[in-house]
């Protein structure tokens, strides 16, 4: 440890999208910032490489970004001065059924209305309808959802215009489930299912509040500002936020894993790597997730008493199992969509999907897991040569598996023996979509929850949410009752990970609220 440390007006741990996006409005406030990150490359859960096959490009974890297009903090950035593209797939999402059908949906509204219309008669108005009632109230509901709580502001703005998308009956779509939302406004079962697909991307059950707003959310930003993705891979949007952070003084240092916060007289004062310490005149801001904040870098006798009893109940989200492949030609669907998806959902049926996802929270392995996957050279066609395809897919499993519902008599060791059978698994799911799936590809690598925590220890046993975002550890409750904002209880520190309010996603919400918490608390302190 060096004898004297350096200072700075504030110190971020971890150059995760939140961590990089605080350090940017940081920056911007013309506060010297230091970014302490321990892994070599800077991301967290936006990275990628050509680390699978020659030629092509991966996502090692997030790959598509609504969130982020949406997401006013993101925009507020200009991340395209510094070299950010976005490219889209013909369609956004697309889930193909056994008889060779595909339920769609595109950006055009009219597209996707003509799709189900030809479904099932009448859809397609009603599918318009739905348009007409987000598009009334969407944007309000966005920046409710990712501004610190309690969202005064835009609720204002939403109550205002809740008539116009409906009243009481756009609420209670709010407040259905998933499980049942579709069914309410919809005849066929291509709507329906493209809706619970989008629910099953966060980890609240289908018959519980919350998944239809969350279904309803991922629907109506992808049919109004599409599941784009990065030109040259999800690290470039990584890459932008730094070079965004650096050219206006900022300062990164890689390889430089933070083991401890030091607190004095009940404020964050330092942080300490093994080899160095900093000190933070003005703010510490952690992305990191809740338990490695409160169980490891924070002293316990530190944690107030509050939120040391709350994390004894912080509940993570399920774990992760992600496949990664390089075919040396399109995936032979069954039958090819009117346009090709960039994201595609793969399950039976509503109900199996429903029952592939309560197994993982009867912590069970699903014997048909329902699939998110990723074509991401129909998204990008940088991503692989000319005539192949950069393809992914993920699903949940349990983080304490007790059984194993398919026949293979999986245990939860997710040693590499484990991750292989249970990535044969997927990929016969996708064979059966797409016969001749296998013969395409030419190389294979699975990441199971070891694997993708070793690469970014916020995931921790491959939770890539940072808690479960079931209401009773949401909003006011997240990560612990009483807090629902980026105050830690400790002055001058902010959780401004994903384990904080408003939770998983890109869309750089969590470290912006904890930076402007920081900038308040500031000046509230220095009388400015």
């Amino acid at each position: 440890m060096t004898a004297s440390a350096a200072a700075y007006d504030a110190v971020v741990v971890g150059a995760g999208p939140n961590g990089l996006v605080a350090a940017n409005l940081l920056a911007d406030r013309g506060w010297s910032v230091l970014v302490l990150e321990a892994q070599p490359t800077i991301g967290g859960a936006v990275a990628s490489a050509e680390d699978v096959h020659p030629g092509f490009v991966h996502d090692t974890f997030s790959a598509f970004y609504p969130l982020a297009a949406a997401s006013r903090t993101i925009r507020s950035l200009r991340l395209e001065d510094h070299g950010l593209v976005w490219r889209h797939a013909p369609a956004v999402l697309g889930h193909p059924f056994a008889d060779g059908s595909w339920a769609l949906l595109h950006r055009d509204r009219e597209v996707t209305a003509r799709l189900a219309d030809a479904q099932h008669a009448g859809d397609g108005d009603a599918w318009l309808e739905m348009c007409a009632e987000w598009d009334a109230v969407g944007s309000h509901l966005v920046d409710a959802l990712l501004t610190p709580f309690p969202p005064v502001r835009p609720t204002l703005g939403l109550l205002t215009r809740i008539r116009r998308a409906g009243g009481l009956r756009f609420v209670r779509t709010l407040l259905t489930p998933a499980a049942e939302l579709g069914r309410h406004r919809f005849g066929g079962d291509g709507l329906e299912i493209l809706m619970a697909g989008n629910a099953g991307h966060a980890d609240i059950p289908l018959d519980a509040p919350g998944s239809g707003l969350m279904g309803l959310l991922m629907t109506m930003l992808g049919q109004t500002v599409g599941f784009p993705v990065p030109e040259g891979g999800a690290g470039r949007l990584a890459h932008a936020l730094a070079d965004r952070f650096t050219s206006r003084g900022g300062e990164i240092r890689c390889d430089a894993e933070v083991i401890g916060i030091d607190v004095a007289d009940r404020r964050a004062r330092s942080v300490r790597t093994a080899t160095e310490r900093f000190r933070a005149r003005r703010a510490v801001i952690a992305d990191v997730a809740a338990p490695h904040l409160y169980g490891r870098l924070v002293d316990p006798d530190d944690v107030p008493v509050k939120v040391a009893r709350g994390m004894r109940q912080f509940e993570m989200d399920p774990g992760t199992v992600k496949v990664d492949w390089a075919l040396g030609g399109p995936i032979p669907w069954l039958t090819e969509p009117a346009y090709s998806p960039g994201t595609v959902h793969v399950a039976d049926s509503l109900p199996q999907m429903q029952e592939a996802l309560n197994q993982v929270w009867a912590g069970s392995i699903p014997a048909a897991p329902f699939m998110l996957t990723g074509q991401m050279t129909t998204s990008d066609a940088t991503r692989s040569p000319a005539g192949t395809e950069s393809f992914w897919a993920y699903t949940h499993v349990p983080q304490h598996a007790r059984s194993d519902a398919g026949d293979d008599g999986l245990t939860g060791r997710w040693d590499h023996d484990e991750c292989e059978r249970f990535a044969d698994r997927m990929q016969a799911r996708l064979e059966r979509l797409a016969p001749g799936f296998g013969s395409r590809v030419l190389q294979r690598r699975v990441l199971g929850p070891r694997e993708l925590e070793a690469r970014n220890a916020n995931l921790i046993g491959g939770a890539v949410g940072g808690g479960t975002a079931q209401l009773h550890q949401d909003l006011i409750f997240r990560p612990v009752p009483g807090l629902g904002r980026a105050e830690t209880g400790i002055s001058g520190l902010y959780l401004g990970s994903a384990s904080a309010h408003p939770g998983g996603g890109v869309h750089g919400a969590a470290g912006s609220n904890a930076a402007r918490a920081a900038v308040l608390h500031d000046r509230l302190r220095l009388g400015r």
